[in-house]
């Protein structure tokens, strides 16, 4: 028998999946967004940039912007009582206006 692969994308088919019409899209103006502490933003992966991909738990989750760490975001996420960062690329956030 082999062994199960527990590796960082594994039970995340449904997840990392796009359609026809999102392969379509160009991802320029989200590589391109900026944030400032405080912004309120939905982790959002985008599954063809591997680069800065937040873990898959995290999937449609919503955070407040810490601050800026390389060239990624340190994004503050509450799961149940515990506060949680997650470090994401910009290409997989998504601004929330209110």
């Amino acid at each position: 028998m082999v062994k199960m692969s527990h590796g960082p994308r594994s039970g995340s088919r449904r997840k990392l999946t796009k359609s026809a019409e999102e392969r379509k899209r160009s991802l320029i103006g989200r590589f391109m967004q900026e944030f400032e502490p405080g912004d309120r933003v939905a982790i959002d992966i985008e599954p063809s940039v591997h680069s800065g991909m937040p873990y898959h738990r995290f999937q449609g989750y919503t955070g407040i912007v810490e601050g800026e760490q390389g060239d990624c975001y340190k994004v503050a996420v509450k799961v149940d009582s515990l506060t949680k960062y997650v470090i994401a690329s910009p290409v997989h956030l998504k601004k929330i206006k209110g």
